[in-house]
């Protein structure tokens, strides 16, 4: 159902997230539509494990004393750009929202692709959270600005794949997960790898989606895939505010934290790759062979990356892709094991854990490419 921007009508508040300008108003209006809200999807997004989406506290003192005066041009020129709002009102239903019959979907597809929008929620709306308690907490006028903006864009992307679950009879209370879902620290320079992983290889996903669905339109079985393009670039500038915070401080990217952005870029990548092969049915009615798309993926992420880190891992290495697929394997195992329950089932998932473990271990040995970080981070996305 398509809601009537009202935004600049004298006197009327937007009511819908894709037209509100800051955080709190979205998530306020959210919170009004909680009658809505389904505990399946809500109970989806509370679980935790390796695998789903996590929220995340650091030190947020640390983070306001963060000055941006040795990137100030491009910093201008990113908060400017942010500013201008180019996706306001983007976010909603319009006459390109192709009805979904839901009963009819295939029940293997949507199963996968409710699991996959909770998640996608759920990951937006981590940031947002993480964002807005920064922008609450500090003082410094560059730092709060950035993280307000960057928990507005967050919030309408949760907002609108909330509208998207509801066609489905499901929501998920994201109030109720801000209060109860379990918090993991992070000191803030590990925010800013994980953080700009995240945002970069976001982008990376929903843009690959976008050209081969641009090419192939037959596999675009629900419309939300038509507002990728805009989405990710949100994500690509999201990124790019994480690569100006680390280039304030050369210490971030150089010495003994280089291998830390290894076991960064080694977990975000195998992650993906994991969760990925858990939906055969959602990659095969796009017409993507998930192989495939975590190559193009890890090469898009790996080029973009490039702009900060001093170092790639190496995709191409001959132990890199048949390791994934092991840890893929023990990964299923896993899954098996705790299933099954019982003395023999947690053995198995034991025993698996250890296999994966070992898996990662052997991915983050593979040597890194090493390459010299340009002077200025700043990139336009081009794909």
């Amino acid at each position: 159902m398509n809601v009537q921007n009202t935004s600049d009508m004298k006197g009327a508040k937007p009511t819908h997230t894709a037209d509100i300008t800051n955080v709190e108003d979205s998530l306020a209006l959210q919170q009004e539509q909680a009658k809505y809200d389904d505990d399946f999807a809500t109970n989806t997004a509370m679980s935790n494990t390796l695998l789903t989406p996590r929220f995340y506290t650091t030190d947020f003192d640390e983070l306001d004393a963060i000055d941006v005066s040795p990137v100030r041009e491009d910093w201008d020129k990113l908060i400017a750009q942010m500013v201008s709002d180019p996706n306001k009102g983007h976010f909603k239903k319009n006459e390109d929202w192709d009805h979904v019959d839901w009963e009819n979907m295939e029940p293997q597809l949507k199963k996968e692709f409710i699991d996959f929008l909770i998640s996608s929620c759920t990951a937006e709306f981590s940031g947002c959270v993480l964002y807005k308690e920064m922008k609450r907490r500090g003082n410094n006028d560059d730092i709060v600005q950035l993280f307000q903006l960057m928990a507005r864009d967050e919030a309408r992307h949760a907002g609108f794949i909330n509208d998207a679950l509801r066609e489905a009879g499901l929501r998920v209370n994201l109030g109720f997960l801000t209060q109860s879902k379990k918090y993991t620290y992070f000191r803030p320079k590990f925010i800013y790898y994980a953080t700009y992983l995240s945002e970069k290889i976001g982008y990376a996903r929903y843009i690959t989606i976008f050209r081969h669905l641009e090419a192939h339109p037959e596999h675009r079985f629900h419309p939300i895939f038509k507002w990728f393009q805009e989405w990710c670039n949100d994500e690509f500038s999201h990124g790019e505010a994480f690569a100006l915070l680390m280039k304030t401080d050369p210490k971030l990217t150089s010495g003994r934290n280089v291998l830390w952005i290894k076991f960064f870029l080694t977990a975000v990548y195998a992650t993906m790759y994991v969760r990925d092969h858990q939906r055969p049915a959602f990659h095969e009615a796009l017409g993507v062979d998930p192989d495939w798309y975590a190559h193009e993926v890890f090469t898009k992420t790996s080029k973009l990356s490039e702009q900060i880190f001093p170092i790639t891992l190496d995709i191409e290495h001959p132990r890199w892709q048949p390791t994934l697929e092991r840890l893929q394997r023990a990964n299923v195992a896993i899954a098996e094991g705790k299933e099954a329950g019982g003395l023999g089932g947690k053995l198995k998932a034991w025993a698996n854990s250890a296999k994966a473990a070992l898996c990662f271990a052997q991915l983050y040995t593979i040597p890194a490419h090493k390459h010299r970080v340009p002077e200025s981070t700043r990139l336009e996305p081009v794909y």
